[in-house]
């Protein structure tokens, strides 16, 4: 890993990893839908940044993406809704 192409896309790999599991901990054993909500925002976020870096180190790498970023954005809708409902 020679490039600052693929350390960026590993760091943002490493980054929004974290934040997934933060997400599930915050969600599940924390129950705070409006705190989960605002993290998986940001989560979305940088799986969106990691999908464009994972792009410029291979094209296909950066569509394998794509069905993660559509999960997670209807993971952040159901979490909204869920929010919603409990307001």
């Amino acid at each position: 890993m020679d490039s600052p192409t693929q350390k960026l896309a590993l760091t943002l790999f490493i980054i929004q990893l974290a934040l997934n599991v933060a997400w599930s901990g915050i969600f599940f054993n924390l129950r705070l839908v409006n705190v989960a909500f605002l993290e998986v925002v940001l989560l979305w976020l940088f799986i969106l940044w990691t999908t464009v870096a994972f792009g410029a180190v291979s094209n296909l790498a950066g569509w394998l993406m794509a069905p993660y970023v559509i999960w997670v954005a209807y993971a952040a809708s159901l979490n909204a809704a869920i929010w919603r409902m409990n307001v």
